[in-house]
């Protein structure tokens, strides 16, 4: 999906949201893919928001700093956590020019890359968009009438 269409003002903040996560990622498989994913983030440092997946998604932001240690800190997790020669857990929008970026939890990762009708969500997501609660947003539909029927709430 382009950018251009999530700036759509008919659309939702939330649907722009899920528009973007639900697009075409490409992964950083190689280290040097990483870094060079990292180098980008780093020069464009303002307006991206950090959301560990399973929390509260959040509503501002990190600043320059805490975004830099932010990165500092991932990768070096990730090269501790997932042993391998290759990366292959972190997917941006555009691995050039991001403004999303999916980084999985090493130990959590079930079926990461290919195909699967319910895909594990990543441990983090970078994003320039104010994110949203995915953990919620996967809730099937039906389910989740059901559930506002029973306590009488809404979206």
């Amino acid at each position: 999906m382009d950018r251009e269409a999530t700036s759509n003002t008919a659309e939702s903040p939330a649907a722009a949201y899920l528009a973007v996560f639900r697009g075409s990622f490409s992964s950083a498989l190689r280290w040097p893919q990483l870094d060079a994913l990292w180098g980008s983030v780093r020069d464009k440092p303002h307006g991206w928001y950090v959301y560990p997946v399973g929390e509260p998604p959040p509503a501002q932001p990190l600043s320059t700093d805490a975004l830099s240690r932010f990165i500092d800190e991932i990768d070096q997790l990730l090269r501790a956590e997932h042993d391998e020669d290759y990366c292959g857990i972190v997917y941006a929008d555009d691995l050039a020019d991001p403004s999303m970026i999916k980084v999985y939890d090493p130990n959590n990762l079930g079926v990461s890359c290919g195909y699967s009708d319910n895909p594990p969500l990543p441990g983090w997501v970078l994003s320039r968009l104010p994110p949203i609660d995915l953990e919620a947003a996967r809730q099937p539909a039906g389910r989740r009438r059901w559930w506002q029927r029973l306590f009488g709430t809404q979206d």
